[in-house]
């Protein structure tokens, strides 16, 4: 008897919103400082992971924890695996909330809070999805495994050492970006530019600060300096705040020092364009004033050559391939501190045809008159499936009977999921065409009834892929 996915996922409705308000509540965004032997990772993501593994103890799957760093939901056997890579971790909430960030809040059909749409509200759509193939008694042909990460927004720490302790699946997909269907991802790699700390001449950075972590657009910006006229410079920042399209504000401290502060409009780094940067353009406004040494240095490569330049044409670095797309760079993590040191972080998103090695070159150039060192992060080189595997295409049939979109494609974005850690994977849902895409942002939020429909959909192409 064929199956009526949709009708079928309306009715686990009310327990999946009650599950998905237990997991926002948790902030499982990393935290080092707090980092112990049984949360490596800070407390949140290990008690986010925790309780996904408690769900489905609740429902009778079986689990594994693996040090509190990545476990796994199992149904059905068979020689081979069909994975499902989520991530139980978040971002930071920043500022900017018009709701509790962790508290799951319904309004206008819209679910918000932290994690509703990366990535536990997919995360969690897709677990239900499993869970109606068990409650239908459907029995896979193949070992399913819903795997949880716990530091897919950082390091990937979690999924690593899940392949260090388990078997690579044979094939899978992540929740974890659109549909209809993600085959290929751009290569990924971040680089620290760093600065000493020394000031000259009239004007000094005392500080400055931007930024939550290199794949976020920074909302908000914060400096503080010390100048020899500070009416010229209130007035000054007055008429760039006129022509920005950020807002801010100056405020004089009692030891004679101006705080600037910039708001700007956060977003997933993977493509800079849909955020406004606070701190490159409060580095922009700075850098009309004499800074000197290494300040003056910090300043001049944000505004001169970084500032609003999400491809990098200024580095010499702009480069397009015809399947991937552009070369993105965003700028996510700028610091300085007067005598001690500065930093600035580059996230590079880049196609087939160049990688870390041009990048390099191309920032050693634009900083070849400054002191600087530039240390190089882990990469990743991009990850394409053929549109015509049979992951590929079982998907996208499942995709276009669910919501009759007979014209959709396979696409490749700057995102990186949990699905290239497999020759034969790929990222699927739950974000759906026309969506507003509020990941890494303020009032992050998904309409409830898509991730009912993303439920149904998971469902059925697990059923499909393992039958």
């Amino acid at each position: 008897m064929a199956i009526d996915w949709q009708n079928l996922a309306q009715q686990y409705r009310d327990d999946y919103v009650a599950d998905l308000k237990t997991l926002v509540g948790i902030d499982s965004s990393r935290d080092d400082s707090q980092a112990t032997a049984d949360a490596p990772l800070g407390p949140g993501p290990a008690k986010a992971l925790n309780a996904f593994l408690a769900l489905a103890q609740r429902d009778g799957f079986k689990v594994k924890n693996l040090d509190n760093l990545a476990g796994y939901v199992e149904y059905g056997e068979g020689p081979e695996t069909l994975a499902v890579l989520a991530h139980a971790d978040v971002m930071p909430a920043g500022k900017g909330w018009d709701t509790d960030p962790f508290e799951l809040t319904a309004k206008d059909g819209n679910l918000y809070g932290r994690g509703t749409s990366d990535d536990k509200g997919p995360a969690l759509a897709a677990y239900y999805g499993l869970k109606m193939l068990k409650d239908q008694g459907i029995k896979p042909k193949m070992t399913i495994r819903f795997i949880i990460g716990t530091d897919e927004e950082s390091d990937w720490t979690g999924m690593t050492h899940y392949l260090d302790k388990e078997p690579a699946p044979t094939l899978g997909f992540s929740p974890d970006a659109e549909f209809p269907l993600i085959n290929g991802e751009k290569g990924n790699v971040t680089f620290e530019t760093h600065f000493g700390g020394q000031n000259a001449g009239d004007f000094t950075l005392r500080d400055f600060e931007s930024g939550l972590r290199p794949n976020m657009v920074p909302r908000d910006a914060q400096a503080t300096v010390i100048v020899p006229d500070q009416d010229k410079l209130k007035t000054s920042f007055d008429m760039f705040l006129a022509h920005a399209p950020v807002t801010g504000e100056v405020t004089a401290l009692a030891d004679g020092a101006l705080q600037l502060n910039v708001v700007g409009k956060a977003a997933h780094g993977m493509e800079p364009k849909n955020g406004i940067n606070a701190g490159t353009y409060l580095a922009t406004f700075l850098g009309q004033f004499e800074f000197g040494a290494d300040s003056a240095d910090f300043l001049h490569l944000l505004a001169n050559q970084l500032h609003d330049d999400s491809r990098a044409h200024r580095l010499g670095l702009n480069y397009t391939d015809k399947v991937m797309g552009d070369l993105t760079m965003n700028v996510g993590i700028m610091t300085f501190t007067a005598g001690d040191a500065g930093l600035i972080n580059t996230n590079f998103r880049y196609p087939t045809g160049t990688g870390a090695a041009q990048i390099l070159a191309g920032l050693k150039q634009a900083t070849a008159d400054m002191t600087v060192t530039i240390d190089q992060g882990r990469e990743m080189v991009p990850h394409y499936v053929d549109p015509s595997d049979p992951l590929v295409t079982t998907l996208m049939a499942v995709y276009r009977e669910q919501t009759g979109d007979t014209t959709a494609q396979p696409e490749v974005v700057g995102g990186g999921t949990y699905g290239r850690l497999m020759t034969r994977g790929v990222a699927f849902g739950a974000l759906f065409p026309g969506t507003a895409d509020t990941m890494h942002q303020a009032n992050e939020f998904q309409p409830e009834a898509d991730l009912l429909k993303a439920m149904a959909i998971y469902g059925q192409a697990m059923a499909e892929l393992t039958k």
